[in-house]
């Protein structure tokens, strides 16, 4: 495994993820590269947009959320510097917030924004369905109340994963896609990758739940992911699958890394595990194949019929081969190709 780039924690999940019928998938940096750009920022009429890039980037440069690293970046080769905040505090699968200068701002998804009571101007609620459609993801920028900017961050599918997923479902697996983003921006990154039912808006308790739901109507589930907003539903399913470009608690709450962030490695992962579980099965008819024929002859069934009885170099021979059948034919999953 590890020389496919695929690491494995424990042999629990190698066992258990030849029996997978339902995978589900995160969209930011599983899906998509997790290298997202700002393509556009949209600022409110009249206001002081010098200071508030600053505040901005004073607030997510403490953010540890993908996103953020996009706003920073951008803001930074704008050459802004930031400022001191009073307070710092995120809020996960939503957005975070901050004090400065005795003031409260908020940056995060819609449904964060609204929830200080934040109303959007039409034009701008018009502007950010646009960006939906074009699979943008839309951060909002908040002063107290009052909506600052509107940010539209682009994140590009990885290359292959329409082809993983078509894989995937050809091994009769039903695939899932779960997100934070809004449906809309869901859909078109689901319909690009061939993905039949997914779901937007979710926050990370929702995607655990999914999962525990899921595994009450009996599916065998696993779920691959890479953020913080992923751990709950890493840990819940019977097999988490980790991105290791992602987060360290992603990697720590699966029993699957992937180093290569490819998600035909987790067809590969499959694939090994039904590899593997065929060697033990094979592993086992060779153990006990040896005993079953030599333990009655040793202990003289044939001695009242033929007077033969069982040398005990040669019992002790069958016993070494035993062992030796089982080494060899362990070795040749090293030959096994899965890809």
């Amino acid at each position: 495994g590890a020389q496919q780039g695929i690491l494995i924690k424990d042999a629990q999940a190698l066992e258990t993820a030849y029996k997978i019928d339902t995978l589900i998938l995160d969209k930011t940096g599983t899906i998509t590269e997790g290298r997202p750009e700002i393509t556009e920022i949209l600022w409110v009429d009249n206001v002081d947009v010098p200071y508030l890039s600053r505040v901005l980037l004073a607030i997510e440069l403490q953010s540890e959320h993908p996103l953020a690293d996009a706003i920073v970046q951008y803001l930074k080769e704008a050459e802004i510097t930031g400022i001191d905040t009073e307070s710092f505090e995120s809020f996960t699968g939503q957005g975070v917030m901050a004090r400065v200068d005795g003031v409260t701002y908020r940056v995060g998804n819609l449904r964060f924004i609204e929830e200080e009571g934040v109303n959007i101007p039409d034009e701008l609620r018009l502007k950010t369905e646009f960006f939906a459609v074009d699979a943008q993801t839309v951060v909002y920028f908040s002063r107290n109340s009052t909506l600052m900017a509107v940010m539209a961050i682009s994140d590009q599918v990885k290359e292959g994963a329409a082809e993983a997923i078509g894989s995937l479902e050809q091994m009769g697996i039903t695939v899932f896609m779960l997100t934070g983003d809004q449906k809309e921006t869901a859909a078109v990154i689901a319909n690009k990758v061939g993905i039949k039912q997914y779901m937007g808006n979710l926050m990370p308790a929702d995607k655990g739940n999914f999962v525990k739901e899921l595994q009450e109507q009996g599916k065998i589930v696993a779920m691959a992911g890479d953020g913080i907003n992923d751990s709950h539903a890493l840990a819940q399913s019977d097999v988490g699958i980790a991105m290791a470009s992602g987060t360290d608690i992603a990697m720590e709450s699966a029993s699957i890394t992937l180093i290569h962030s490819d998600l035909n490695q987790i067809v590969k992962a499959i694939k090994l595990s039904k590899a593997t579980m065929q060697t033990i099965r094979q592993n086992l008819f060779w153990a006990f194949i040896y005993n079953i024929i030599a333990i009655p002859i040793a202990a003289g069934v044939l001695y009242p019929v033929s007077g033969f009885l069982l040398n005990p170099m040669i019992a002790g021979g069958a016993m070494s081969m035993s062992s030796i059948s089982v080494l060899a034919n362990s070795l040749r999953l090293k030959k096994k190709s899965i890809n």
